[in-house]
């Protein structure tokens, strides 16, 4: 592991302009986060409620994202997420209005959550496909890294930058105006446009792809399904990394929030915890950001060695009874995920044609936001039967075994760095 050379990027007045956007919308983001389930929750008191609104984000990205996959493909990644900028930018100056005036109603605020959900599944896959049209191969690695550490940065400041904007004006519980909520959610619209005049000045290095015209739409997202699967060594990674999810990735969401009310602090612990846990995230992908390429042999053989790592120092968690402990263990798993995260990224980005990239990246989406829901569903069904001690040790042992098992049987250790094909 050696330090990559920083100079191209800080040169390159492409990335420049897009690592701008990115903070600035990443931010935006973070405002209209914490102000929504606010507002529904001041609106209803009924956390059923706010569920509901939750899916109707959430149901509409997952099924539209292989849709949204093919369009970039279609018609380039700039396209799509130009205009995914200006529908939310549109979608958040109405809820900023109905705030502003007063009162708005829960239809209203469902219809504006699922046209948000829906415009996130065209900006999903444009944005995680923009990246390869934006630098060079052989700095993707390190591009992602400071990417995705902007983005984590974000999710550290930007709930708290939120939470200030509600003190000074009002977050519409009891007598407090609702003018601190109209103000998050017109900052959100504001980021849109502006991001949108950072994308305008990006130029891409490579022409959009052509020939998926005449396609019709289902065609189009069955040749993304198809590549994939034909493709062996990237139809076992993304398989291998659908079952991790589905064990792994829902549980932690249900079971980390049952640890903290029951043996820690509860709420503020949790919050800490999280806190700590995306410190961690973000080392990982600075680390990552620095030297270009962590890889201990192959990309394959880090993978699963990272997942190894990951089941071992999830073993004890069930054990801990303070919250230092907890810490520390979530510290060191956010290190090796943020490192992951960045090495996962960009080689799909460079493996993947850029004709297939944008659909390619819609499937690996929508394995995680698809299959994460119904993970943690199971987690609560299992949590009225077994001890959080045993979700954690059998998460922990999975990993372990399962990642040992894709070694021995599979070809993912032999999975190397691998430029797309055209």
């Amino acid at each position: 592991m050696t330090p990559a050379e920083p100079a191209p990027l800080r040169r390159d007045a492409n990335f420049r302009w897009m690592m701008g956007g990115a903070l600035i919308s990443a931010l935006g983001d973070q405002f209209t986060m914490v102000a929504l389930p606010w507002l529904v929750l001041t609106m209803t008191g009924d956390a059923l409620t706010l569920g509901l609104v939750i899916a109707l984000m959430s149901v509409p990205r997952a099924l539209f994202m292989l849709v949204g996959g093919a369009l970039v493909d279609r018609y380039s990644p700039k396209s799509v997420l130009m205009l995914s900028k200006f529908a939310n930018a549109i979608l958040l100056t109405l809820l900023a209005t109905l705030v502003y005036l007063g009162a708005p109603s829960l239809a209203a605020v469902c219809a504006l959550a699922l046209g948000l959900g829906l415009a996130s599944a065209f900006s999903i896959p444009s944005g995680t496909s923009l990246l390869p049209h934006v630098v060079a191969p052989e700095l993707l690695a390190r591009a992602n890294g400071m990417l995705m550490g902007v983005r984590q940065v974000t999710m550290l400041s930007g709930p708290l930058l939120a939470a200030l904007v509600f003190a000074l004006f009002g977050d519409g519980s009891g007598a407090d105006s609702g003018n601190g909520m109209a103000i998050a959610f017109g900052f959100d619209a504001f980021t849109f446009l502006f991001t949108a005049w950072t994308l305008s000045r990006v130029r891409t290095l490579h022409a959009p792809p052509r020939g998926l015209d005449a396609a019709p739409m289902l065609r189009a997202i069955g040749d993304g399904l198809a590549m994939v699967w034909n493709d062996m060594t990237l139809r076992s990674c993304m398989l291998y990394w659908a079952v991790c999810t589905f064990v792994v990735g829902g549980m932690m969401q249900v079971a980390l929030p049952v640890l903290a009310s029951t043996r820690l602090q509860g709420a503020s612990a949790l919050g800490l915890l999280m806190g700590v846990h995306g410190a961690g995230t973000l080392a990982g992908m600075a680390l990552t950001g620095w030297l270009g390429k962590v890889r201990i042999g192959t990309f394959g053989t880090t993978i699963l060695l990272a997942d190894a790592i990951s089941g071992l120092v999830l073993l004890p968690m069930g054990l801990v009874d303070a919250t230092w402990q907890a810490a520390a263990v979530l510290v060191l798993l956010g290190v090796i995920g943020g490192c992951m995260q960045v090495a996962v990224f960009s080689w799909i980005q460079q493996r993947v044609p850029r004709a297939m990239l944008g659909r390619a990246m819609s499937i690996f989406m929508f394995i995680f936001m698809g299959l994460a829901p119904m993970s943690a569903a199971l987690t609560g069904f299992l949590l009225a039967y077994l001890s959080l001690g045993q979700m954690f040790a059998g998460a922990g042992v999975f990993l372990v075994a399962y990642s040992a098992l894709a070694y021995l049987f599979t070809n993912i250790s032999r999975v190397s760095d691998t430029a797309a094909s055209g």
